[in-house]
Parts: C-alpha cells; sequence; structure tokens
C-alpha cells in the first residue's frame, strides 16, 4: 500500500482537495433547494464520495494517456497542409 501512495501522492492530493471543494459545494447547494442541512449534508456526502472515487481513476486513465502520446518532434506533419500549401512533401 505504501508504494500505491507514494507513486500515486500527487494524485491523491489533487483528489482530496477536490473531494472537500466538492462536498462543501453540494452542501450549500442541496441546503439551497431543501433547507433542511440533514438532507444537505447527506446528499453532499454520497454523491461527491462517489465522485471523487471516479475522478481518481480517471485522472490515472489521462495519465496513460497523455505518456502514450508522442511528442511535437515525433509526429508526422500534417500532409493534407502540405498539399494545400503547393510545397512538395
Amino acid at each position: 500500500m505504501t508504494k500505491f501512495i507514494q507513486t500515486n501522492a500527487f494524485t491523491l492530493k489533487k483528489t482530496a482537495s477536490y473531494y472537500v471543494t466538492h462536498i462543501s459545494v453540494a452542501a450549500l447547494v442541496a441546503y439551497a433547494v431543501t433547507g433542511n442541512w440533514f438532507v444537505a449534508l447527506t446528499l453532499s456526502l454520497l454523491e461527491p464520495t462517489v465522485q471523487t472515487v471516479v475522478y481518481f481513476f480517471h485522472e490515472r486513465i489521462w495519465a496513460r494517456y497523455a505518456v502514450s502520446q508522442p511528442t511535437s518532434s515525433q509526429r508526422m506533419p500534417p500532409t493534407h497542409l502540405v498539399a494545400a500549401s503547393g510545397a512538395k512533401a
């Protein structure tokens, strides 16, 4: 578990920050709609908890995607732009 935490420390910190922010906003919105703090707190804890777990995995997927993308020097020039300009490829 320690290796998991060390490997994902930055994403876990971002996830925790997102969680606190989301709960705060959700509680205020739910209270504004319901006028009931118990219902507001229940809703604000349930939905963001599920959303935070999903967010963590969403970040990990995007991190893998970013690593798999070629750098700008490895990309081939768009041939349709070369052909349109009249230049020889």
